[in-house]
This record gives C-alpha cells, sequence and structure tokens, in this order.
C-alpha cells in the first residue's frame, strides 16, 4: 500500500503473436492469461490467429497496441510458425523465411524497447505444424522430419534474436516432448494436432520465468 493508503495498480502483461498465445481452437484460458493470473497482473493479450512475424512487426505501428505497450510491465511474445507452415517442406524456403523471422524479431524486440523498456519474453516452438498422432497421420514419416527440421531453424532464430534484442527466450518444447525429447505430445493438442489443449496451455505458462526474475 502507498503513502496515500490505496492499493498499487497490478502490473500488466501484453502478449503480441500468432494462434497458440490467442488460444485458438481450445475453448480454454490461453497461457498467457494463466501466467497473467498466476502473477496476479492484468493480461492483455493482442495475439492473433494467422499472424507472422511482419504482422506483429506492423502491429507496433497502431496506437493502440502503442499504448498497450507503454504500460506494460512485461511483454510475451510468440510468433513465427506462420512464416513456415505453408512451406516447412521446402529447406531453401524454409531458411530464406528463418532470416527473415530473425529480421523481423530484432526489429519487433527493438521498437518495443523504444516505445517502453521492459522485460520481454520470447518463447519457442514444440512444432511450427502438427504433431503427434494428428501429425504423423498428415504427414507421414518423412514430413515429421521435415517438420522437426524446420521447426529447430525457427526456434533457433527466435532464441539468436532474443539473445541480439535482450530479451529472454524460454522453449516451449520441454512440456510436449519431454526432456528426452521422446515425449508423445498429443494428449497437450487439440484435435488438429496444431494448438494446445487447456493442458498445453498450463504446461506452457509453467515454463514462463516469474515477473520480475529475467530483469
Amino acid at each position: 500500500m502507498d503513502p496515500a493508503g490505496t492499493e498499487p495498480a497490478p502490473p500488466t502483461v501484453v502478449t503480441l503473436g500468432d494462434s497458440v498465445p490467442a488460444g485458438t481452437g481450445c475453448g480454454c484460458t490461453a497461457f498467457p492469461d494463466l501466467y497473467a493470473q498466476h502473477e496476479h497482473a492484468v493480461s492483455v493479450n493482442l495475439a492473433e490467429a494467422g499472424l507472422t512475424s511482419a504482422d506483429v512487426r506492423a502491429q507496433l505501428e497502431d496506437p493502440q497496441v502503442r499504448d498497450s505497450l507503454r504500460q506494460t510491465s512485461e511483454v510475451l511474445l510468440m510468433v513465427g510458425a506462420n512464416d513456415v507452415a505453408d512451406t516447412f517442406t521446402d529447406p531453401q524456403a524454409v531458411a530464406a523465411a528463418a532470416a527473415e523471422l530473425h529480421t523481423n524479431i530484432r526489429a519487433t524486440l527493438d521498437a518495443i524497447q523504444r516505445i517502453h523498456p521492459t522485460t520481454v519474453i520470447v518463447l519457442g516452438y514444440w512444432n511450427v505444424v502438427r504433431d503427434g498422432e494428428a501429425g504423423v497421420s498428415e504427414y507421414g514419416a518423412t514430413g515429421v522430419k521435415a517438420s522437426a527440421e524446420t521447426t529447430d531453424a525457427i526456434n533457433d532464430e527466435l532464441a539468436a534474436a532474443a539473445e541480439a534484442g535482450g530479451a529472454t527466450y524460454v522453449s516451449t518444447d520441454p512440456a510436449f516432448h519431454g526432456a528426452d525429447g521422446e515425449k508423445d505430445p498429443t494428449a497437450l493438442l487439440i484435435a488438429d494436432g496444431d494448438h494446445p489443449d487447456a493442458a498445453g496451455h498450463t504446461a506452457i505458462a509453467q515454463l514462463i520465468p516469474p515477473m520480475g526474475a529475467t530483469s
């Protein structure tokens, strides 16, 4: 309580990204909101299904988004899967998209800090496309291998951009594939194999460091 006797305002967490942080298809509380609840914070979830890294970069020109960022205590950023979802079996296309992703994430991080210096958490993917039983059924062994390689390429660029931009990178892979990488993630995904279910969102939220731990 401050000297005037009023309760301090709760911290705010702003989330930018694609359908995963938006909670698409789950019908549950998405991980950004679960995390904010745990931290006794207000969640401003600006993630939208279908967004690419270029879309999120462009979002920062929106006055309302900029206003939200000026009030935030922390930013969660998870985007990049849609940059490669349609071309994940084409190594050349993936390499080009990964390089562009790095550029967009760096620019996004720099823009956030110009708007309002704050802690940013960049989250990686367990898979940029379908996984588990749905992935095997849709892609077969060759496609599953390609999806894993593409996911690694995207995560590498997300981690590198986060480090270069002064953000913290958090891998979501351990929650879905286990410490040894052998866990079947099906139980943490909705039927499409592409988006987390309630258990999956809970698992992601639990991976995010407590507020203040990375500042």
